[in-house]
């Protein structure tokens, strides 16, 4: 037989009693942690709310965030319809007739 591969039936059986050792994945979540990510202030109202609200995330679980992303990106993506809106015309500029 090959000298490299020791035949199974050859190789010493752990000691008896002792237990094997296993580094196994824990399937839990992660405990919170901070992001560290600054949030700088953008100047627009809605849209520094959605930025304040992405620090909820530092105080979930990784399976939280999803919940807050989605809240954010709404957020985002209703300051963005707004500026694409056209204004109502103030009472002053409108046609008299």
């Amino acid at each position: 037989m090959n000298d490299s591969h020791p035949d199974p039936d050859q190789v010493p059986d752990q000691a008896a009693g002792a237990p094997e050792a296993r580094d196994e994945p824990s399937h839990e979540p992660a405990a919170p942690a901070p992001l560290g990510v600054p949030r700088t202030p953008t100047g627009n109202v809605d849209v520094d709310a959605g930025l304040d609200r992405l620090a909820d995330v530092d105080h979930l679980t990784a399976d939280g965030h999803i919940e807050v992303y989605e809240d954010v990106h709404r957020g985002l993506r209703d300051a963005l319809t707004a500026l694409d809106a056209r204004p109502e015309p103030s009472p002053s500029n409108r046609h008299r007739s």
